[in-house]
């Protein structure tokens, strides 16, 4: 029997599950500004996947970086949620990111 495939699986559920959870809480504490600290490690672990000479930890790297990458287009949608009521709005000071001119500059991105 392959275990492989239900390890993977389950890695998939729980870093999705995990995606939720900093999404939200990283919008919460920090703002939808810090997206593309998230967007670059993610970047990072979907290359250094490339590099990982055993399959399986290659396809977790790979997986765990596409959620990442994935979770830092949605701050942004989650800010908005947070303003629609549909999550916590927390009305206190978030602090900027580093390098915020040219973050707002960009804008975020969405999927």
């Amino acid at each position: 029997m392959q275990w492989g495939g239900l390890g993977l699986g389950l890695f998939s559920f729980g870093i999705i599950g995990f995606g939720f959870f900093w999404v939200i809480r990283t919008e919460y504490y920090l703002g939808y500004l810090w997206w593309p600290y998230p967007m670059l490690l993610g970047a990072l672990m979907i290359i250094g996947s490339l590099f990982v000479g055993n399959a399986g930890l290659s396809a977790l790297l790979g997986i765990a970086g596409a959620s990442f990458v994935w979770g830092a287009t949605e701050l942004k949608e989650q800010a908005v949620r947070a303003e629609l009521g549909w999550f916590r709005f927390n009305p206190g000071h978030k602090p900027d990111p580093p390098f915020i001119e040219v973050i707002k500059k960009i804008g975020a991105p969405h999927l």
